[in-house]
């Protein structure tokens, strides 16, 4: 890396399990010289360093570790400049801009195997639109997690508090048996817990963070012991080791929920190769290679199946409860389970960019940044801390100057507020839920890109969706049948034998009716593309034709009633391709992008929680109504790329706060425009970089599901807002009447962090509706 160039690299850092942890290591490793930003996740235990030049490591760990922090380099992360995406022979991808020969489909061009059906005119359908994630620089191993790996009884705080307190055992046992060496016991006992959180306390002093816990306690515990509190300052001291013990089991099992879904990915796969199987690490698999996936294997890469057909648990990766049947040219996860037959798979994403390393390393990031609430808590607590230590200092020293009171009682009650004032629980309260929300989102294929977006999310008032490939599956299904000359199965047998080795949507959407239903699909030949009209062979001896309706009207002629059923279709927005035999017209096939199965139910939902919606199209003014009209949803249709944009923008100025849901390059300009811009079903690179959110599994359900997670997290964090200063509300005011000394007091501080901390992790539990 050139000296001038700015870059990013990423730490692991362990026992680092609150966001007061967070701060001490940000104000120091901000200090140190050609460090332009830091990022910290607690949740996840990692910290992303921007730099000038090559990194610091060794400074940057110094200083970490004088904070009493362990820390690793992760390696460096993605540079300012992104890597462009390319699209070589095995991807996998359909992307917006193919055109098909068909008249009205502007939106695909596939280079059909037999012919390429210039003929149909099968009406209008916007296409496609699916695209490759974008690029992940992070890995997914061993070596990713926390340094502290390992049970947490072996960890540097369990060790440490478990020293404490034998400690301040074996000093009662003194006190007990020898009462003239029970003082100096005492104070030995202190000294083994309180000396690493001086120095601790010193450390964060030296680096930017004078006003953190370790000096409050540090003063509270040296205070106590010059007022005779001996006994009581080492079992505080003890308390809060306790305290952050327990923080860091709740943040072990914060970061426990993201390590469960990398090790969802096999650690080896089966590839096939020049006719042989050998096993490989996961990891080192290649673009293109072909994995065997035997019955019961996790699927070991995103791919598309090649040979076989089963059924995959997708459960672990979408939180999808029933499995789903999967056939060759469809894509997998890494992380799902095969459960029924052998499958042949094609690779298409490294280790590095698979959908697990992907969720992963955007809800890492996503944690990095600062929600609104969790700034405003930070810029708080910076007043706050130096406040507690002056409203300490006076409950202290006034009541004694000018009251006549004790100064042995009120110096005893001044020390109990310092510990009261702690600001771990209120610091925490936020970050906490942040972390357990977005963790919460990722395991059913929600991401949001950072705590902002998560916490703004539930002040959306009006959602704005794309059809193609959003509200509908984004490919056509065959309808309607109408049997005319021939029995509707035959209708469906003659059109698929004629479809057979074609590309195009269409063709496809008939071909899979007819294996639905185990229709035969005879053989044709002479199969050709009859150009503006339709697709003809022969079959089983009889000249088939699949005409337009217009090439079938000139050919054979259509009834009146015929001619009403086509009417009929068009105005729902559904092609008609008409089936003629020997001259004859044998049948009519409907078909249309059907919407998804969740869309009704997810947009009534919407509009149950006071949110309106608004389909926003390029497609046709009668096939987008028609979808419209099912679906319950304003149609706004025919629209071009800015067009959609500045439909956004008018809602926007009318005081909507406008949620837009799209796949595809000509959603991206809407998508940056609205409020908060959500990527859907994976979507197309630009789509994702622009998004600010991204529904990976493609349920219209998930909107609302999205909204509702934000409103979730938002509560929980004004309930453990509520928790903190609550209880440390009620323990100030038994303090300064008396009720309550230092030892209740390390407990309200302690308490309150635990149970704002656990009130948070309930979030994990987050299973939507």
């Amino acid at each position: 890396m050139n000296d001038a160039n700015p870059g990013k690299t990423r730490f692991r850092v362990g026992g680092m399990d609150c966001a007061s942890c967070a701060t001490k290591i940000e104000n120091a490793v901000s200090r140190l010289p050609g460090i332009t930003e830091v990022g910290i996740s607690v949740s996840a235990g990692t910290m992303t360093v921007s730099h000038q030049g090559p990194a610091p490591s060794a400074a940057i760990s110094k200083q970490v570790k004088a904070l009493g922090y362990s820390v690793a380099e992760l390696g460096a992360a993605r540079t300012t400049e992104p890597k462009v995406h390319e699209h070589g022979p095995n991807c996998s991808h359909d992307h917006a801009g193919h055109k098909h020969g068909h008249d009205k489909h502007s939106g695909h061009d596939h280079d059909h195997a037999k012919h390429d059906h210039s003929g149909h005119d099968h009406g209008e359908h916007s296409g496609q639109r699916h695209g490759a994630p974008a690029e992940n620089a992070g890995s997914v191993g061993h070596d990713h997690f926390d340094l502290d790996d390992g049970p947490w009884w072996k960890s540097r705080k369990a060790k440490l508090t478990i020293a404490c307190g034998s400690a301040l055992i074996a000093a009662y046992a003194v006190g007990q048996f020898l009462p003239q060496l029970g003082h100096w016991a005492f104070l030995a006992a202190l000294a083994v817990g309180l000396v690493p959180v001086a120095r601790r306390a010193y450390a964060g002093a030296v680096t930017g963070t004078p006003f953190s816990i370790e000096t409050l306690m540090t003063i509270a515990a040296v205070g106590a012991v010059f007022i005779g509190a001996t006994e009581e300052a080492a079992m505080v001291v003890l308390l809060f080791l306790i305290g952050e013990l327990l923080e860091g089991v709740a943040a072990r099992r914060a970061r426990a929920s993201i390590r469960g879904l990398a090790d969802l990915v096999p650690k080896t796969a089966l590839v096939e190769e020049g006719g042989a199987t050998r096993e490989m690490p996961a990891d080192a698999l290649q673009v293109g290679a072909i994995m065997l996936v035997r019955p019961g294997d996790r699927v070991a890469a995103d791919g598309t199946i090649v040979e076989g057909s089963s059924t995959l648990d997708e459960a672990p990766v979408t939180g999808e409860s029933v499995p789903k049947s999967k056939a060759a040219g469809d894509a997998v996860f890494a992380g799902t389970i095969n459960t029924d037959a052998v499958l042949k798979v094609r690779v298409t994403s490294a280790a590095a960019d698979n959908t697990i390393a992907r969720v992963i390393k955007l809800v890492e990031e996503a944690q990095e940044s600062k929600a609104p609430t969790e700034r405003f808590i930070d810029r708080f607590s910076r007043y706050y801390t130096p406040m507690v230590l002056v409203v300490g200092a006076l409950v202290a020293i006034l009541p004694p100057l000018f009251a006549g009171g004790s100064w042995e009682e009120w110096i005893y009650k001044g020390l109990a507020i310092l510990l009261i004032g702690c600001p771990c629980a209120l610091v925490i309260s936020t970050p906490a839920a942040i972390a357990a929300g977005l963790s919460a989102g990722a395991r059913r294929g929600l991401l949001l890109k950072g705590g902002a977006v998560l916490e703004g999310m539930r002040r959306v008032t009006t959602v704005a969706l794309d059809k193609t490939g959003t509200l509908t599956e984004g490919k056509p299904k065959v309808t309607d049948i109408v049997s005319v000359d021939r029995p509707a199965t035959k209708v469906l047998s003659l059109a698929a034998a004629l479809e057979t080795g074609s590309s195009h949507p269409l063709a496809l959407a008939i071909l899979g009716r007819a294996k639905a239903d185990r229709v035969p699909v005879p053989p044709a030949s002479a199969a050709k593309a009859v150009a503006g009209k339709g697709v003809a062979g022969n079959v089983g001896g009889e000249d088939v034709f699949l005409a337009s309706p217009s090439a079938a009207e000139q050919m054979a002629g259509l009834s009146a009633d015929l001619k009403d059923q086509i009417a009929t279709f068009n105005a729902d927005g559904k092609s008609v391709s008409v089936l003629v035999v020997d001259n004859k017209v044998a049948g009519l096939l409907a078909m249309r992008d059907e919407p998804r199965a969740d869309a009704i139910d997810a947009l009534a939902t919407l509009k149950a929680e006071g949110i309106a919606t608004v389909m926003l199209t390029g497609d046709n003014e009668a096939t987008a109504k028609a979808i419209g009209k099912g679906l319950g949803i304003a149609v706004r249709a025919g629209l071009l790329p800015d067009d959609k944009q500045r439909i956004v923008r008018e809602l926007q100025q009318k005081g909507q706060v406008v949620a837009k849901v799209g796949d595809g390059i000509n959603d991206a300009p809407a998508l940056a425009a609205a409020d908060f811009g959500i990527a859907m079903g994976g979507g197309t690179d630009v789509a994702l970089e622009t998004a600010d959110a991204a529904i990976l599994h493609g349920r219209v359900s998930d909107i609302p599901d999205m909204i509702a997670l934000s409103k979730s997290v938002m509560g929980n964090i004004t309930q453990n807002i509520t928790i903190a200063l609550g209880l440390k509300a009620v323990f100030l005011v038994t303090t300064i009447i008396g009720l309550t000394g230092l030892w209740p007091a390390i407990l309200a501080d302690t308490g309150a962090t635990v149970l704002v901390t656990a009130n948070a992790m309930r979030l994990l539990a987050w299973r939507g509706r």
